[in-house]
């Protein structure tokens, strides 16, 4: 009987597939755990397009800066006081004054006939105050000769009482008629005692009423002189010797009290207004030395005022210039000043990281023999350009100070 064979070389085909699957899965595997734990390549930098600072061990500044103004030490507005109507503008900005020069000038016809009538009302109120006098000096006269007449009488009458004491004595007249004269000369006395009484009180109440009628002339002659005033004041003079800096009305402009109609200020004398951040005006304090740059040279300064209030996220700063101020100086000039914080003797810093403040911990490559490598620095105290480094590097270390956010993902960049 026939016995049938197996196909001996199918079934080494077969083998030698399944070996060969085997092998290359097993590569596969081996080839995707070995990409997933390659590294990504560290990306290159062009080097000039970098900033690289060394750390160095020293002195160290800390400085502030802020950007401002030259503006005048003596500086004055001319406000408004009473409402008018801008006629003429004299001088514009620019133009040298003195006190008495005349700026420009108001218009108000309704002041002008108040005047008028005040000046009536104090002509009225000095004739009731003449014509007052008159009236109390005839009324004082008049009093007078009744007193006196009343005194004559009075005298008459001690003498007839003499002249009937004499003649009673010698039985010439009757007892009564030298009571009766007696009589006549006490009454006498009494109403000379009561008219001398009156003349005093009519002294003290013409006293009183002649200051009451003065007391209404002096209201009369303030009003005339407070209204006057005000019509003065519609000429507008510069009130101190300068330069005009502003004038904010225009010519048909109805204005109020208070309004500001200009400003004068003396331009030989300045001063720096400057705007210092709010997270940096900690650690400004009066007296403290000043640099201003005014784009034409530099002035000397020193602090003598800082804001208490924070406008805008910023804090006005004053410096009085201690030199002499270039040539062009002059108000509202653009300026940029630095202020010296403190003088630090010996410590470790580098130049300030973009986005490296004060006090805190921040990332920044370090350069190697590869390129450049990711490291952790504590900051201390920073000052404008330079900060000072606590932990992290050394002396002598590089490191990139610029923006180097682009490339958060590595911790490793090539420098080409």
């Amino acid at each position: 009987m026939d016995i049938p064979r197996q196909d001996v070389a199918a079934k080494k085909r077969r083998r030698r597939r399944a070996v060969y699957a085997a092998v290359g899965l097993a590569t596969v595997v081996l080839t995707t755990l070995g990409v997933r734990g390659l590294t990504p390549a560290a990306p290159s930098v062009e080097r000039a397009t970098i900033v690289i600072d060394r750390v160095k061990r020293g002195p160290m500044v800390r400085e502030v800066r802020g950007l401002g103004t030259l503006v005048p030490e003596n500086t004055r507005w001319i406000p408004a006081t009473t409402t008018g109507r801008v006629e003429r503008i004299r001088l514009r900005p620019g133009t040298i004054v003195s006190e008495d020069t005349i700026i420009l000038e108001l218009s108000n016809p309704a002041l002008e006939q108040e005047l008028h009538e005040a000046r009536l009302q104090l002509q009225a109120a000095e004739a009731g105050l003449a014509g007052l006098r008159v009236q109390l000096t005839s009324e004082a006269l008049q009093q007078e000769a009744a007193a006196a007449t009343i005194e004559a009488d009075y005298q008459k009458a001690t003498v007839q009482v003499e002249a009937n004491e004499q003649l009673a004595a010698g039985q010439l007249i009757a007892a009564v008629t030298l009571r009766q004269s007696k009589l006549d000369a006490e009454q006498l006395a009494r109403r000379f005692a009561i008219a001398s009484k009156q003349m005093v009180i009519h002294a003290e109440a013409t006293v009183a009423r002649l200051a009451a009628q003065q007391s209404a002339v002096e209201q009369a002659r303030a009003r005339v002189a407070l209204i006057k005033r005000q019509v003065d004041d519609l000429t507008v003079h510069a009130g101190a010797t300068g330069v005009v800096q502003l004038v904010p009305v225009d010519v048909g402009q109805q204005v109020e009290p208070g309004t500001n109609l200009a400003r004068v200020a003396d331009p030989s004398r300045l001063k720096a207004a400057l705007k210092i951040t709010e997270t940096r005006a900690k650690d400004v304090q009066i007296g403290q030395r000043a640099s201003i740059d005014t784009r034409n040279g530099l002035v000397a300064g020193t602090v003598t005022r800082v804001d208490p209030s924070v406008q805008n996220g910023t804090v006005t700063v004053e410096v009085a210039l201690d030199g002499v101020l270039p040539p062009g100086s002059r108000p509202d000039l653009s300026v940029d000043g630095t202020i010296e914080i403190e003088r630090l003797d010996d410590v470790l810093y580098v130049g300030r990281p973009a986005f490296g403040r004060d006090q805190s911990r921040v990332n920044v490559f370090k350069l190697d023999a590869g390129g450049a490598t990711r490291t952790t620095v504590n900051l201390g105290r920073g000052s404008v350009n330079t900060v000072e480094i606590l932990y992290g590097l050394g002396v002598g270390d590089e490191v990139i100070l610029s923006d180097m956010s682009a490339w958060d993902a590595f911790d490793t960049v090539r420098l080409r």
